[in-house]
């Protein structure tokens, strides 16, 4: 750090340590790799960082987090009040609301100072003693990472399957455990997606294999407890390196289901659960651009299809013909409503729908079809449909929450139309909503769309421009991203920020077109979506809602902080390449930001199954659009916000050494004298640490670097 840079940060109040100009940032050594495609040349200086086990590698990333750390050092003391602050809201001994499913209550609880939950059910009533099924305080104890991936029963309640990963690259070990004896049984199935499924002779499970590298499920195999896993059957083996595949077992426990899924096509596979050895039966062959879901009630199968219906309907077919030919409307249609979710009850069903970006619930009766929407009155809300396991019961249960609303559940009765609050997740310290104020926006894009956004602050929070503000998006996938609670988020906002969550084009709030319209050779709209928001948000607007009427601007440029994390690291990348005047600081975590050179490579772990999302770059329309927008290829010699990126060493989506790479040319481009840190987990991966209270530091990390910027000592 220069004189100028440290008269800078220390002139904004913020504390160095007295080391702080003693170390340089890293300069990574400059390798030339051409890579050339139609006829275009791009020159990669550091491909090389790609080798996790190369010493220079390992080098470069110690420098980084010791640069890190240096930069970081006078903010080590709100680290850990923002940290302290953050674990004192959450109740240290809790339990999730339980639910009934086979004469057993299933719930989740947290013991004090724990890690990681406590799975526990109680037979035929809340009130009988506990059974622990899996302990994962004790099961983490010594690993660095740990997580309980998928759990399951089987049908006589005495056998338990379970996928734990040690490594946080999603490869999953599977085991078995006799629940009478508590005791594990001794076999072992490695490199598993952690899915798993018992057949009704309570002996046989079916679970999904990943390719190693790829990191694509692509095989199911069928298990018969108790027997060598070298000689499981291998039951269904997927070619097309654009699916994943998936297990599951239908509501009515008949049917176990085999799911091969790709971006804009699908197929669906089953066999009889009391016939495990009988080979799959195809529910309807795959076709480009169909997609579909298939759950089962009765003499029929329901359908969730985009078949004829961008924004999906729901039909049914008769179990002995499941062809498309047979299948009918189960309802009447509402092509601008986009269907998210269904749930099957003995006398009802459930629709979870989006209605103007927004989350809605529709219950209609299977004896006479009457229907009716449950009334939320927030601006800005999410409600699901819950854990229902059980088909003959008019309760529905459902998740609710809201940008000042703790998770919440629910259990509504279908037949009297009336809701009763089971659970409120805790949120300690005296934490009231109605200090809080929502609202809810609709941005004009550069092409006259609208954009929208939810918009949390505190009530007292001036609106005149000199707030800080944390702008959030993701945008991609079709990964709808809904306006929930955060207790984390109370430390921004007691502290005068605003949040703003971004329903950028490449999700599917506001339906089907959304997610096409930020995609492939569209995806460009995400960023200037991002953009235009941010626009938005730094000019005085006439305001009819909210504590303040009239004129109001929520921040302006050196206030405002920008984050995304995966593609919405993408999201991040691009935007700083475009406008990077809008921002005072930047925050990507796990970014994809090295859009072409991972494209083209297929061996790298996902790949080919997001050919769908981006384009495949081996044709050369995708290839020159890609090139356009691809942060890591699109870096140029101008001035940079302050950006913080994370990665850990270990990421199974976005390979560490994509953000490495691009601190790396950040670096040797940028023509300004603002902070470019790069933290690397060394023992994490797409996630971060794991656990609740370990991923606390990230996030306390990632506040202390904003407040450090504006001068904020706590």
């Amino acid at each position: 750090m220069n004189f100028v840079q440290r008269a800078a940060l220390t002139g904004a109040g913020i504390a160095l340590s007295s080391g702080a100009m003693a170390q340089s940032a890293p300069v990574a050594p400059i390798k030339p790799k051409v890579f050339t495609d139609f006829g275009i040349n791009r020159t990669d200086n550091y491909y090389w960082l790609n080798q996790p086990t190369d010493p220079a590698v390992l080098k470069y990333l110690g420098a980084e987090n010791s640069y890190y750390d240096q930069q970081m050092a006078g903010t080590k003391a709100n680290q850990k009040k923002l940290a302290l602050e953050i674990k004192n809201r959450i109740k240290q001994e809790d339990a999730s609301e339980p639910y009934r499913d086979n004469g057993y209550y299933y719930y989740s609880r947290y013991e004090f100072a724990s890690e990681y939950p406590v799975y526990c059910r109680k037979k035929g009533s809340v009130i009988n003693p506990e059974e622990i099924l899996l302990n994962g305080d004790e099961m983490g104890t010594g690993q660095t990472y740990f997580q309980i991936g998928d759990w399951a029963v089987s049908d006589n309640n005495q056998l338990l399957a379970f996928s734990v990963d040690t490594v946080s690259r999603r490869l999953y070990t599977l085991r078995f455990k006799n629940l009478a004896t508590g005791k594990n049984y001794p076999e072992r199935i490695a490199n598993t997606g952690g899915e798993v499924v018992w057949a009704a002779d309570n002996k046989t499970v079916f679970y999904t294999k990943k390719n190693v590298t790829t990191l694509l499920p692509y095989q199911v195999y069928r298990h018969v407890l108790g027997t060598d896993p070298k000689a499981d059957a291998l039951v269904y083996e997927e070619r097309d390196n654009t699916f994943n595949v998936h297990v599951n077992r239908s509501k009515s426990r008949k049917y176990i289901g085999i799911e091969l899924a790709s971006s804009l096509s699908s197929e669906f596979r089953y066999v009889d659960a009391n016939l495990p050895t009988e080979q799959p039966k195809v529910f309807q062959r795959r076709e480009k651009g169909h997609l579909y879901q298939v759950e089962h009630l009765g003499d029929k199968f329901y359908i969730r299809t985009n078949w004829q219906a961008p924004n999906y309907r729901l039909m049914t077919t008769p179990v002995a013909t499941t062809g498309k030919a047979t299948w009918t409307d189960a309802l009447t249609r509402h092509p601008e409503i986009f269907l998210d979710n269904f749930e099957l009850f003995k006398e009802y069903l459930v629709l979870n729908e989006r209605k103007g970006g927004l989350r809605q619930l529709r219950v209609v009766s299977l004896k006479d079809k009457q229907e009716h929407y449950l009334p939320f009155e927030e601006p800005a809300y999410t409600a699901t449909i819950g854990v229902n396991r059980e088909l003959d019961t008019p309760v529905l249960r459902y998740n609710y929450t809201s940008l000042t609303t703790p998770p919440s559940i629910f259990e509504y009765d279908m037949s009297t139309r009336t809701s009763t609050l089971l659970k409120e997740q805790p949120v300690l310290g005296n934490y009231n909503k109605f200090d809080y104020v929502t609202e809810r926006v609709f941005v004009k894009s550069r092409d006259n769309k609208f954009i929208p956004m939810s918009i949390v602050y505190k009530k007292g929070t001036k609106l005149d421009g000199t707030a800080p503000l944390l702008q959030y998006a993701y945008g991609s996938y079709g990964f709808s991203q809904d306006p929930t609670f955060s207790a984390a988020r109370l430390s921004l906002l007691n502290r005068g920020f605003v949040y703003a969550l971004c329903n950028i084009r490449g999700g599917q709030e506001m339906g089907r077109q959304w997610f096409e319209d930020g995609r492939m050779l569209h995806k460009i709209n995400s960023f200037t979506d991002f953009i235009d928001c941010s626009i938005y948000l730094t000019t005085p607007q006439v305001s009819t809602t909210g504590t303040a009427k009239g004129k109001q601007q929520f921040t302006a440029t050196d206030k405002l902080f920008a984050m995304g994390g995966s593609a919405g690291g993408l999201l991040m990348g691009a935007v700083l390449n475009m406008r990077p005047d809008l921002y005072k600081g930047v925050i990507a975590a796990v970014p994809f930001v090295d859009v072409v050179t991972t494209m083209s490579d297929p061996s790298i772990p996902l790949t080919t199954s997001e050919y769908d999302q981006w384009g495949n770059p081996a044709e050369e329309d995708y290839f020159k659009y890609m090139l356009s927008y691809s942060p890591y290829d699109n870096v140029k010699r101008q001035a940079y916000p302050n950006i913080l990126v994370t990665t850990g060493l270990h990421d199974s989506q976005v390979q560490y050494y994509e953000p490495a790479k691009w601190v790396a040319k950040l670096r040797a481009m940028k023509t300004d004298k603002n902070l470019l840190l790069l933290h690397t987990d060394m023992a994490a991966g797409h996630g971060g640490a794991s656990g609740r209270f370990k991923s606390i530091d990230d996030t306390a990390r990632q506040y202390a670097f904003m407040m450090m910027l504006l001068g904020k000592n706590l």
